[in-house]
């Protein structure tokens, strides 16, 4: 991986704390959609030793990114994370989803995910997959081999199930029962 493409790596990982996880450890301001201004953002990395590199180039290139999925977004001149909040929960605008979406899980987590369905747990939504590869991609980071679960999220809908798409590959629910998964 070459230098650039390590520092935007970083950098990602560090704008996810920030915006996601941990804001009020620093002097951000989130709104109630999870969006800080660009400019306070800017001011919090130019003060941290391993960050004053970054320039709005920079976070452009991590909130564009071309590989991968996107995390963030920039509206005028404010930047906020698109999912995966612990902290605060975005608002979306419900779409209707595919007939089929699909969620990556460790194999011991399945009867009980069957049985209780699917929680936000630490997140505030539960995050599902447009294809079985990338739910394939995220099981990976809970288990070596994980099992690849099919919501029937056109029933779910159906039944008043509301679904967000913030980006391309992944949509967002409040909770999946376990009589949509199979």
């Amino acid at each position: 991986m070459s230098t650039p493409e390590r520092r935007h790596r970083k950098l990602s990982k560090f704008l996810s704390l920030l915006l996601r996880h941990q804001p009020a450890r620093f002097p951000l301001r989130l709104d109630e959609d999870g969006y800080a201004s660009l400019d306070e953002v800017m001011h919090i990395l130019k003060g941290l030793p391993n960050f004053r590199w970054v320039n709005r180039a920079d976070v452009d290139a991590v909130v564009n990114v071309t590989t991968g999925r996107r995390r963030f977004e920039i509206q005028e001149q404010r930047i906020r994370a698109l999912y995966g909040h612990t902290v605060s929960r975005p608002e979306y605008e419900p779409v209707e989803p595919p007939a089929t979406l699909y969620h990556g899980t460790a194999p011991e987590s399945v009867e009980q995910i069957k049985r209780e369905g699917l929680r936000p747990m630490q997140r505030q939504y539960v995050h599902l997959a447009a294809t079985p590869q990338i739910a394939r991609s995220i099981g990976l980071r809970h288990s070596p081999e994980p099992v690849i679960l099919e919501i029937d999220a056109a029933t779910a809908y159906a039944d008043g199930v509301e679904f967000y798409h913030p980006v391309a590959e992944i949509y967002l629910t409040t909770r999946v029962l376990g009589r949509y998964i199979s």
